[in-house]
């Protein structure tokens, strides 16, 4: 049995799909990681969520901060943005058993037995792995509630800037899903700077990519994310595995053979669409 991470699709089905045939995936026998955002800016989130649909049990995704942007869309919480690219999906006939579904997917994983965790976009430097995950499944739970409203109109916005213990309330749950999908930079104290999009050279005084600090709560877990397509892949720190390697600007797609730490990567086609740039 072989275990593969892949990063950000971004509705690119076309090379997702050649790159599990360049390893030979089999869903009888393998599984398949997915660092999020499997839909919006690419040309096929329909067919990108049904084809991960498909697989069942075998590919597991977490929640990147497009699939959350989809979901509160669908649901009515937030309107369509004008670079949006999944108005396929949402008028697809089966879009409430696909909304359905992407309400399951966790925050963040973690396989014991394998050593890896994965996220979309980082942990804080501040958190433990135990605290991570139980604060992953504060949000999660919300989000499969009969009241995802909770999280869907109170997770847009850049504030509280870093975690205190007695967050509560809307507070609480942006803050977990800011660093769970939209970090990048922090301080050590995992304040966060989420304007900055661009690569590690370019950090504010003060500030560092999530993953660089030595002496961060899981510098001993291997984390595998995606989510910051500016590193393409170079995150060049023990136990981190960076898998957004810009497929939907026209890099690559890349995937991470879990056993051997081996990527393999497909080019893919570039889209130019509305407000869409590699940051």
């Amino acid at each position: 049995m072989g275990v593969y991470a892949v990063g950000d699709v971004q509705g690119c089905v076309e090379p997702l799909q050649r790159l599990l045939d360049k390893v030979a995936f089999d869903p009888a026998k393998d599984r398949l990681w997915l660092t999020g955002d499997l839909v919006n800016r690419g040309p096929q989130s329909l067919a990108a969520a049904r084809f991960i649909r498909s697989l069942g049990s075998t590919a597991l995704t977490v929640l990147g901060n497009h699939d959350l942007h989809l979901l509160a869309v669908a649901l009515g919480h937030r309107p369509q943005r004008s670079q949006d690219t999944f108005v396929d999906l949402l008028q697809a006939p089966d879009i409430d058993e696909l909304v359905a579904w992407i309400r399951q997917w966790p925050l963040m994983h973690h396989d014991a037995a394998l050593g890896f965790t994965l996220v979309h976009a980082g942990i804080p430097p501040q958190w433990s792995l135990s605290a991570a995950l139980s604060r992953a499944a504060e949000v999660e739970a919300v989000l499969r509630s009969s009241s995802p409203a909770v999280l869907l109109d109170a997770m847009y916005g850049d504030d509280p800037k870093a975690w205190r213990d007695d967050l509560q309330g809307s507070e609480r749950l942006r803050v977990i899903t800011n660093y769970f999908t939209r970090m990048r930079f922090c301080t050590p104290e995992g304040e966060l700077d989420l304007k900055n999009k661009r690569s590690p050279e370019h950090a504010k005084p003060g500030m560092a990519p999530w993953y660089s600090y030595p002496l961060r709560q899981t510098r001993n877990d291997r984390i595998i994310f995606g989510h910051w397509a500016m590193l393409n892949g170079a995150a060049a720190t023990p136990n981190v595995y960076a898998l957004d390697t810009g497929c939907v600007y026209g890099g690559d797609l890349t995937l991470l053979d879990l056993a051997t730490e081996r990527t393999v990567c497909v080019s893919c086609q570039r889209h130019d669409l509305p407000g869409q740039q590699w940051q």
